[in-house]
């Protein structure tokens, strides 16, 4: 009897089912690999070394800081809460403003927050994930999956839907971007480093 059991064990094992669940756990990289500096200058939107990088992702990682030139204010008040691009992709081989997903970032109500933010068919949404501390390095991530975009940030995971036909994110790259509407105030810097 025991023989059969201690047989059978693995077997159960490898069919037994689990609970589908999103793991987003990053192991941050080497200390020595560097922060790429985006800056975004005073009365633009586009940050430098914005190029076009085709992308296929599954899942996007990386690191993200800000320093104190994150602290703005919008000549129309209005506008203080459009959400700013970080980094993320183009999805569905087409343009971001049809199909997308990549973080955003706003400074409001003191604090500096950042976000999920989608497109969908050309149909925007976005989420408030939470908010960040300025100088600090925080863990960011994008999977990708038939039906959601998962977002994690620093060990923090909420979802936002995903329609696009590809199996992965099929794309371009998406680099920092101020706006909505306005440009930037003044000289924004923002940190990034993949993993």
């Amino acid at each position: 009897m025991l023989r059969f059991i201690f047989l059978n064990v693995p077997i159960f094992l490898l069919f037994s089912c689990s609970k589908a669940k999103v793991d987003l756990q990053t192991k941050i990289p080497d200390a020595g690999v560097p922060f790429t500096k985006y800056t975004i200058a005073a009365g633009q939107q586009f940050c430098n070394d914005n190029i076009y990088n085709t992308t296929s992702y599954s899942e996007l990682k990386f690191l993200a800081k800000f320093d104190s030139s994150a602290i703005y204010t919008t000549i129309d008040p209005g506008r203080q809460n459009d959400i700013n691009k970080l980094y993320g992709f183009s999805d569905n081989n087409t343009t971001h403003h049809l199909f997308s997903a990549r973080f955003g970032w706003r400074w409001s109500n003191n604090a500096l927050r950042l976000f999920g933010y989608i497109y969908n068919n050309g149909l925007n949404d976005f989420k408030e994930l939470g908010t960040v501390d300025l100088g600090k390095e925080n863990v960011c991530a994008i999977q990708v999956t038939s039906t959601a975009y998962h977002f994690l940030l620093n060990g923090k995971t909420d979802s936002l839907p995903r329609t696009s036909t590809t199996i992965k994110a099929e794309g371009y790259k998406l680099y920092p971007y101020f706006g909505g509407y306005e440009s930037a105030p003044h000289t924004i810097n923002i940190f990034i480093k993949e993993l």
